[in-house]
């Protein structure tokens, strides 16, 4: 005898729900296949998106060299960094370009910075010296901007001159470490820091914990010892030049007109002044070695494909949740 399940039946419950879920299955696998099969169009798009960008940006960002006599430009603008846009790798790439080039007749490094990593600033200025110990004929000068102060003066301090604005702002030769002490806050608030450690001082710097007398003599003494050598540096960068005060090494920023008083910086001028009259080389050439379009692009473009994919993947996990 044959069963007929009518709306009523026990029977059409179960059937209905299988064939909802069956087809919420189907319509999600096919949102599923949708979704990546646009994924990989647009990263195959994004590929050669790059490399058109990657091609302009190598024949657009370097201005034509020529075979005329000119002065070597580079900039150093930012904070200086390892992680930044102002690294010694950068740097050091665009002063042996720079140097080497059979025309260039004097190099300026124009300089607009708060200084930075003095690891970084220290393999710049070492940089600046081998170069003009191998080409002894081509000149360096530091031309200032609106500052140039702490690293960024470390690196000046190698050049053969140091031209600045009456109103730069110069100096702040020393060093510091900056952090904040949380103990009392926490004291307060009855909170307990568990900080555990192999190696008795390895949690020296630590903010939450109190610091301790030998603690703070120690991380003086490191500062004493890389203070002093920001110091020998610009001694022997400047030489008989320098006009030593009490305060010069004491982290303190000067104008540029007093800076020249000081000895710490030469004359006035800027980097057409000192191209035209200096260096005798009118013609001015960037050989600063940026971030090209190719790399902006790429960064801005992995951005927004993280953003992007992070917000799909969400989307698919609500509906899955909402179908399950």
């Amino acid at each position: 005898m044959n069963t007929v399940n009518t709306p009523d039946s026990p029977h059409s419950g179960w059937e209905r729900k299988t064939l909802e879920n069956l087809v919420f299955a189907t319509l999600k696998e096919q949102r599923a296949k949708r979704r990546w099969g646009i994924f990989f169009k647009l990263a195959a798009l994004a590929y050669f998106l790059i490399l058109l960008v990657m091609v302009a940006g190598w024949q657009t960002d370097r201005e034509p060299i020529g075979d005329a006599r000119h002065t070597a430009l580079i900039n150093l603008q930012g904070v200086i960094d390892a992680q930044g846009e102002v690294t010694a790798e950068r740097i050091n790439a665009a002063l042996k370009s720079a140097f080497e080039n059979r025309n260039t007749a004097g190099v300026i490094l124009r300089i607009n910075s708060p200084g930075g990593s003095p690891v970084q600033s220290g393999i710049i200025y070492d940089e600046i010296r081998r170069q003009r110990t191998l080409h002894p004929d081509i000149p360096l000068y530091a031309v200032v901007e609106d500052i140039c102060a702490s690293g960024a003066y470390f690196v000046a301090a190698a050049a053969d001159g140091v031209y600045v604005h009456q109103s730069s702002l110069v100096g702040s030769i020393g060093v510091l470490i900056d952090s904040f002490g949380f103990t009392g806050a926490m004291e307060k608030i009855g909170v307990e820091r568990r900080l555990m450690t192999a190696g008795e001082s390895k949690g020296f710097l630590d903010p939450f914990s109190p610091m301790k007398p030998e603690d703070k003599a120690y991380v003086e003494s490191l500062l004493a010892e890389i203070h002093q050598q920001f110091i020998d540096a610009v001694r022997a960068g400047r030489g008989a030049r320098l006009k030593e005060t009490p305060e010069m090494f004491s982290g303190l920023v000067w104008s540029g007109a007093r800076s020249v008083e000081l000895g710490l910086a030469d004359a006035l001028g800027t980097a057409d002044s000192v191209a035209r009259e200096v260096i005798k080389a009118e013609k001015i050439v960037d050989f600063s070695v940026k971030e090209n379009l190719a790399e902006r692009f790429a960064k801005r473009l992995g951005a927004d494909a993280a953003t992007g994919f992070g917000q799909s993947l969400k989307e698919q996990m609500t509906q899955q949740g909402a179908l399950n």
